[in-house]
């Protein structure tokens, strides 16, 4: 999918020395699924408390089952 964007110049070329990318499009790429992931880890992170849980669950003994 084509599009364009107006992006910094100096972030570009900034996250291609970083990050090691030879093109603009690999380091927005790359910048794009780092974005994902860390929201993705953030939600996560929001469930921390939320999730009940049994106490008498041994995961040891499902563990031996293989």
């Amino acid at each position: 999918m084509g599009t364009n964007l107006a992006l910094d110049d100096h972030l570009i070329a900034e996250a291609q020395a970083i990050g090691g990318a030879r093109t603009k499009k690999a380091a927005v790429t790359e910048a794009l699924e780092e974005y994902i992931r860390r929201r993705k880890q953030v939600r996560i992170t929001e469930l921390f408390g939320k999730i009940e849980y049994d106490p008498e669950y041994d995961y040891k003994k499902h563990r031996l089952r293989r």
